[in-house]
């Protein structure tokens, strides 16, 4: 049936859980969103709704929402004709990105509309009205800015006052509710002693203190404890849950603020000078004496300037072997735990008898990062960079020399890579696959929220939430999973330009090979090898391309020796 009406979507955002489970800001817009569009007679409510929780329109960029760019999709498809939204703020709050993302919209035959403003979205050829719509994201922008500078000015006096300032609660403590109401109608939570939980907590400072145990040596305790495991939080103890806990001074009954800080995507600890923390003890919340907590700081401080200022004060000298990054950390894994290894230091000492000077070397290693985190494992969990590199480096180099023997070599790799990345595309497209059911079950369950939301659904708005969270939870792994799986496809990838220019190096390659650099080094390692397996009786190579007997496979015994015959 053909009609003239316009075909519109409309989008939600709640930029917090609260918005979403305690004030009911998302059933508010809904409601009235759908009442404005049924203001327009000319209007088609269409049953797709964009629908975006926990987001920041002003820290997430328009790339990184996904909710964005599948309406964007949605409209160079032309599913729509208008975007409706409660208010501007709700597509975002970045000058320049924003008022771009509206244009681009524009630009496919889609308005956005907002039920305080009406229509927002100028001509292409307004140019008033685009830098009208400049300065209302501009704005938008600078509020954000200043909110979040009083949002922080104020987190530091409340934490300076004892204030917990929410978040999940750290390990050892529940929250529950206070009693009190914010200003803003919301229950205030306050942190409560979880018994069990305190109890590990002591423990770990008992080993920190008395037994002088570092973080992983710490964890791989707990973890060979069955007792000990079984609270352990994410299902297994690792170095950083313990360096977190040791460090936090929580657990002496006092509130921080800003011990760590976000910065270029990564979190980084800030030194204990920056932390703001309570000028007073809360006595409830109390888990170690603040003198234990003390001379944690202090045992902690000693073992990491145990090898530096000790040695300053008695004049040893200090021989620098470590160059730089190894070549083989993208490709090497441990042979026992499959865990992928990453670069280390190993310190030597000795006395030259002559002159009575001491020394000492830092040789660069490889090591099991699942071991470095304390986390249990069987046999070795380090080997040195310079007795397995030269083993590596001496297969590539020799493949490289079969290449000069092998005329048709060049189709036959061509041939296999074409092969192996057709297997991975397909297993990309199954983990894609899997990836929209568990989208489209977070859809199913997020229609309910309204239901949820007035007790007409068979689960609480708090189950409901859960839900959502360990949803997002697996979608986010399953992601993960896939941006993996495209990598691989493109390391499989080499173009026949690619092949040619090493072939018209070949009388040359590996020569220039062993005298490259080691980013060098790297970078054709990870080209030809997809996958190292290291154990202490062998190295297992799994080259991204297998020539049938081009080369040979070596092994490496328990001494580190190569024998004449491989594998």
């Amino acid at each position: 049936m053909i009609t003239d009406k316009k075909r519109v979507r409309i989008l939600l955002r709640v930029s917090s859980d609260q918005q979403l489970e305690e004030d009911g800001d998302l059933m508010v817009q809904r409601q009235l969103v759908c009442d404005y569009v049924k203001e327009h007679a000319n209007w088609l409510l269409d049953e797709k709704e964009y629908f975006e929780g926990s987001k920041s329109g002003y820290k997430n960029s328009v790339a990184d929402r996904e909710v964005l760019q599948e309406a964007y999709q949605d409209a160079k498809n032309h599913e729509y004709d208008i975007l409706v939204v409660y208010k501007d703020d709700r597509i975002g709050r970045r000058m320049w990105e924003i008022g771009g993302y509206i244009m681009s919209l524009k630009s496919l035959g889609v308005n956005i509309y907002t039920v305080k403003d009406g229509c927002i979205s100028p001509e292409s050829n307004d140019i008033m009205g685009q830098m009208m719509l400049a300065l209302r994201y501009g704005n938008a922008q600078k509020s954000s800015a200043d909110t979040g500078m009083r949002v922080k000015d104020t987190a530091k006096k409340l934490a300076a006052q004892g204030k917990f300032m929410g978040g999940r609660a750290p390990y050892g403590y529940t929250l529950e509710h206070s009693g009190e109401i914010s200003k803003h109608g919301r229950a205030l939570k306050h942190l409560v002693i979880a018994p069990e939980q305190a109890e590990v907590v002591k423990y770990i400072y008992k080993l920190s203190l008395n037994r002088e145990l570092g973080s992983a040596k710490i964890a791989k305790t707990l973890n060979n404890s069955a007792l000990y495991k079984s609270l352990a939080p994410n299902d297994v103890w690792k170095s950083g849950t313990i360096t977190s806990i040791l460090t936090n001074p929580i657990y002496a009954g006092y509130t921080s603020y800003k011990r760590r800080e976000h910065s270029s995507g990564s979190c980084h600890r800030l030194d204990r000078r920056d932390w703001i923390v309570a000028e007073r003890q809360n006595p409830d919340i109390v888990i170690v004496d603040k003198d234990t907590w003390t001379n944690v700081q202090k045992k902690r401080k000693q073992r990491a300037n145990k090898y530096t200022k000790p040695l300053k004060k008695e004049d040893v000298t200090i021989i620098g072997r470590n160059d730089g990054m190894l070549s083989l950390v993208d490709v090497l894994h441990c042979g026992y735990c499959g865990c992928k290894m990453v670069n280390g230091s190993k310190y030597n000492y000795w006395t030259i008898k002559s002159t009575g000077e001491r020394r000492t070397s830092k040789l660069p290693i490889y090591k099991c990062q699942n071991a470095w985190q304390g986390i249990p494992h069987d046999k070795t969990s380090q080997f040195r960079a310079d007795q397995i590199e030269p083993v590596i480096h001496e297969l590539v180099a020799e493949y490289i020399s079969r290449l000069q023997e092998k005329v048709n070599i060049f189709d036959e790799i061509s041939y296999e890579i074409n092969e192996e990345k057709q297997r991975k595309s397909k297993d990309l497209a199954r983990a894609r696959e899997g990836l929209d059911k568990i989208r489209q079950n977070i859809q199913i369950i997020e229609e309910h929220i309204p239901d949820a939301m007035t007790g007409q659904y068979i689960l609480s708005l708090k189950d409901l939430a859960h839900t959502i969270e360990n949803q997002k939870a697996k979608e986010q792994k399953q992601i993960t999973m896939i941006e993996q799986k495209i990598a691989s496809i493109q390391n499989t990838t080499l173009s026949a330009e690619d092949w040619q220019n090493i072939k018209d190096k070949i009388p040359t390659w590996r020569e220039l090979f062993f005298r490259a650099d080691t980013p060098t080094k790297r970078v054709l390692v990870n080209k030809l090898i997809e996958r190292i397996d290291i154990t202490g009786e062998q190295i297992a190579v799994r080259l991204r391309v297998s020539p049938g007997n081009l080369m040979p496979q070596s092994r490496m015994t328990g001494d580190g020796v190569v024998p004449q015959q491989g594998v």
